[in-house]
């Protein structure tokens, strides 16, 4: 079982472009571009948000408060 030559790569991306056609994969990569962007800025903004500009205070930001409610099975015993 050796490692795949230049001519299945292209065999396999000829089949994929069959497929799928150039529309859908080049629409596919701007979405993942747009998806990757939109991870490092919001990575950026994270990171802003932990460490404030100097001369500036935090404001903390209270969570809601949050309420246990315990869930009851629906089976009826005595059927």
């Amino acid at each position: 079982m050796g490692t795949f030559s230049i001519w299945h790569w292209l065999i396999v991306l000829l089949v994929v472009l069959l497929v799928f056609g150039t529309k859908k994969l080049r629409n596919l990569g701007s979405d993942l571009g747009g998806a990757v962007k939109g991870f490092k800025d919001g990575l950026k903004d994270g990171g802003a948000e932990e460490k404030p500009a100097e001369g500036q205070t935090s404001q903390r930001v209270e969570a809601p408060q949050t309420i246990d409610v315990q869930a009851k099975d629906k089976t009826s015993a005595g059927s």
